[in-house]
């Protein structure tokens, strides 16, 4: 796909789109009481709001939307399914790891925004997700909820973790000496589009919209690690280049890609590790136990 997008993940054939805004400042209310009796809000204020402080916006609001998206509402009969997925997929993987917990309360954003459609650009593109400045989250195609559909969980996995690791390094920094890992990889914002899966795995990069900057080299890292199922087979270890096959392959450019990526998971683990007591290969296997296979 060509299309220029805000982000890409591309996994087994799937495609996601999301973008961040860092430096954006919002003011996000959290603790108020529901204005009604309605289950929804009755269900965020018992699951969301008081336990971790985190407001659930599924009321299309214009101010969530950039207004030069086009979007659909969330259907209500879709958000307490997509409410019950991100309990299963973000909020327990994180809270039942030894020390997650209080990690997970600490970091985790004070909103979350529910858009029912995928963020439709004047430009032709998508966008299926955006957070802003650590506090903020929108997640799209809330109306194809479907925890049985392996392509939408990996969409929505691919940016709620992508944006949730960005909060570590705005907090803790990168780890040291990230940037001389793969320092001439990096392609900037307006040209990692054109770059292809493999071409950006021989540069040490899990996906192309890895090399478009430091920050979302270890955001992608982190969340491929998590979401992907074969993350160690094609991004950790090496094919064997004494295979005849290997010339035709390209295999030794790739493997010199790995050794990068190698340096880039131990960094990132140990990151976690140091500043949060967090084991991301604890959390990894809780995630994994719960895709479908």
């Amino acid at each position: 796909m060509r299309a220029k997008v805000l982000f890409l993940i591309l996994i087994t054939g799937f495609t996601i789109w999301t973008s961040c805004y860092p430096d954006e400042e919002i003011d996000a209310p959290v603790k108020e009481s529901p204005d009604s009796n309605d289950p929804l809000d009755l269900y965020v204020q018992e699951n969301f709001i008081e336990p971790f402080g985190v407001a659930v916006r599924f009321k299309y609001v214009d101010r969530y939307v950039d207004q030069t998206k086009r979007v659909t509402p969330p259907r209500r009969e879709a958000v307490i399914p997509m409410l019950e997925f991100l309990e299963d997929f973000w909020v327990e993987p994180f809270t039942d790891a030894q020390n997650g917990d209080r990690f997970f309360r600490d970091h985790v954003p004070a909103e979350i925004v529910f858009i029912g459609s995928s963020m439709y650009n004047d430009d032709g593109t998508v966008t299926l997700g955006t957070a802003d400045a650590g506090a903020r989250i929108t997640l799209t195609e809330v109306n194809d909820v479907d925890v049985t559909d392996k392509a939408w969980i990996i969409r929505q996995l691919g940016t709620i973790y992508h944006e949730f690791a960005h909060i570590m390094h705005q907090r803790y920094n990168l780890p040291p000496s990230w940037q001389q890992i793969s320092p001439a990889g990096y392609t900037g914002s307006g040209s990692w589009y054109n770059l292809s899966d493999e071409e950006a795995l021989q540069r040490g990069f899990v996906s192309p919209y890895a090399t478009s900057s430091y920050n979302e080299d270890f955001a992608e890292l982190v969340a491929f690690l998590l979401f992907d199922e074969n993350f160690y087979e094609k991004y950790l270890e090496d094919e064997d280049e004494n295979d005849p096959a290997c010339a035709e392959t390209g295999c030794a450019a790739r493997n010199e890609g790995r050794q990068k990526l190698r340096q880039k998971y131990n960094a990132a683990l140990s990151h976690y590790l140091q500043n949060t007591g967090v084991d991301l290969l604890e959390v990894r296997a809780l995630v994994q136990q719960k895709l479908p296979q």
